[in-house]
């Protein structure tokens, strides 16, 4: 079966098969067309409407365009001396990254892209970024936010359908679980998963190959450290991801439990099966969850949480189970979040992370605290 990449699925520009095929067509990772500058003023009764209902409907509508513009975060946060800096909070260490917007949503925040250079992996990709209404308010300005890395399926390279894609409603399930106390205001950062449009890496550092892990465990944390508030510990980085990207999800907690706490993992597969790795067992089996999540136990921990999705209307729901019943014990805590009629996509996810898995991650993870003194 084949799946629109707008809807999330792991295929390619239009349409593609699983996770294991490949990439789609790439503009080599070069930053996308700058869009128009300043706005498109539409004379008309559509105008009016959109204009009536408010102005993220007018973005909505497509009348204003500032997509492409420079995008600047965390308008507060420099203000703050180091000696009102709270235990466990680190300011951005910058430098700062140059963003562009590529989205708005309805309550004004925004998706913004950039390209990022790993210091660690030498690799070079785009990553896109949203912040929560929550992150600009001034009540937070000393607060930490906890980071959920966003991985996609599929090729996963030119683009990460999480921050292309809006539509999916990625963004929105962590705004309204926000206003409902069931999510945190989760950072989300989006990082291309692959390092071209012809293989897929397994989110891993395959002898001889483009350094992926190295580039989603060091170097996607190392720039969200530069740019945003963050936490020191652990229980402020997440990841989430669907199939190959929830492969990587789950697999990068099991690897770095001293770094990462939880993962939301969709419709995943549980060993590293790239072409790429040409036999090589020592390092696949580095990679491998169901060795890692072996040696966690026998190590006793640290204790790390992980929510399988799946659909029913996928496959792999028996592997999934099997894996929870062998390896679901001691410092490896799971769950399984079924999605009725859900199907290997972005969407069947995201309405199951609405029906649990965010709730149930925010549970684990460390919340940004206000300032009582501010309102």
């Amino acid at each position: 079966m084949q799946y629109d990449q707008q809807d999330g699925g792991d295929g390619g520009p239009t349409t593609g098969g699983p996770a294991t095929t490949g990439a789609p067509a790439t503009d080599g990772g070069r930053r996308p067309a700058r869009g128009p500058r300043g706005r498109k003023i539409l004379i008309g009764g559509g105008l009016a409407l959109a204009l009536a209902a408010g102005g993220g409907a007018a973005y909505g509508f497509g009348l204003f365009s500032d997509m492409g513009d420079p995008v600047s975060f965390g308008k507060i946060q420099e203000s703050a001396a180091a000696e009102d800096i709270r235990p466990g909070v680190l300011m951005p260490t910058g430098p700062k990254s140059a963003f562009v917007r590529t989205s708005r949503l309805p309550d004004g925040t925004q998706i913004a892209m950039t390209t990022l250079t790993g210091k660690k992996s030498g690799f070079t990709g785009d990553v896109w970024v949203w912040v929560p209404k929550e992150y600009d308010d001034p009540r937070y300005a000393k607060s930490g936010f906890p980071v959920l890395i966003s991985l996609p399926g599929g090729r996963g390279y030119p683009k990460n359908y999480w921050g292309t894609g809006p539509g999916l409603g990625l963004q929105q399930a962590v705004i309204d679980g926000v206003k409902k106390g069931t999510s945190l205001p989760f950072i989300l950062v989006m990082p291309v998963i692959n390092a071209d449009t012809k293989h897929h890496y397994d989110g891993s550092d395959i002898p001889g190959q483009p350094k992926m892990g190295t580039w989603m465990a060091d170097d996607v944390p190392d720039f969200t450290r530069a740019n945003f508030r963050t936490f020191t510990s652990r229980d402020g980085w997440a990841f989430m991801g669907s199939s190959s990207g929830g492969f990587g999800a789950f697999k990068h907690v099991l690897k770095y439990p001293d770094r990462f706490k939880a993962a939301i993992a969709s419709g995943v597969d549980f060993v590293p099966d790239s072409p790429l790795w040409k036999g090589n067992r020592q390092a696949m089996d580095e990679n491998n969850p169901e060795k890692l999540a072996e040696l966690l136990i026998r190590e006793g921990g640290p204790d790390v949480y992980i929510s399988f999705q799946i659909g029913t209307k996928e496959s792999g729901r028996e592997q999934t189970e099997a894996f929870m019943r062998e390896y679901g014990k001691g410092p490896v805590h799971t769950r399984l979040q079924v999605i009725q009629d859900g199907e290997h996509n972005g969407k069947s996810y995201v309405r199951g992370m609405r029906e649990g898995s965010l709730e149930w991650i925010s549970k684990v993870m460390q919340a940004p605290t206000p300032d009582p003194g501010v309102r």
